[in-house]
Order: C-alpha cells, then structure tokens, then sequence
C-alpha cells in the first residue's frame, strides 16, 4: 500500500521537467501579453508605406503607356498626311517605347535628369 500513496503523492506535484515547462510556458505568455503589435487595421506607417508604393508604381507604369501611347499617335498621324501606312507607325511606335523607358528611368532615379546649363 506504501506504492499507492506515494502514487498519490507525485500525481499532486508534477515531475521536474513539467515544472520547468511549465513555468517557461507562463513567462511566455507573460512576455506576449505585454508585448506591443500594431494593429493591422490601423493607419500606420506601414499601411502609408503601401499606399506609397503604389503611388509610385502606377506613376511609373503611366509613364511607359503614355510615352508608347504618343509615338503611336504621332506615328499614325504622319502615316495619314503622309502615306507611309506602316513605316511611320512602326517607327514612332519604336521611339515611343524608347522615350517611355527614359522617362521611367528618370522617374525612378536610375538616370539623372540632363541640365540644359551644363
């Protein structure tokens, strides 16, 4: 019978290891309780940050559309008082891509814009 109660005994007082575990788990949590996060439905930088780089992003892709976008119209505008039918699209179609991508360039620092003082 002296089996059964110190049975009883360590069933009252958990084991070392079980100890140790569990008083690392409540300063764990102590630790995430008093730990601060944003929210991630608040106005903080992060969501201006985002809002940012958007911005940046469809000023950059606007500046490719409209450079290739005027290329073609002019070319297609010289095709019809001159009648090169495709030459005149096909070329300014080309030097439109090419101004778009300087004009990315510049918007996105990667190239410096020319002082004409210089």
């Amino acid at each position: 019978m002296s089996g059964d109660a110190r049975g009883q005994g360590d069933r009252k007082e958990p084991p070392d290891d079980e100890a140790v575990l569990s008083a690392r788990l409540q300063r764990l949590g102590e630790r995430l309780a008093s730990a601060s996060r944003p929210s991630e439905n608040g106005s903080g930088p992060r969501q201006t940050a985002d809002r940012s780089a958007f911005a940046r992003g469809f000023r950059l892709s606007s500046e490719l559309v409209a450079g290739v976008a005027v290329g073609a119209f002019i070319g297609w505008l010289i095709d019809r008082w001159l009648g090169l039918s495709p030459w005149g699209l096909v070329v300014f179609l080309l030097l439109g891509f090419a101004a778009g991508i300087l004009n990315v360039m510049r918007a996105a620092g990667i190239v410096r814009e020319r002082d004409l003082n210089d």
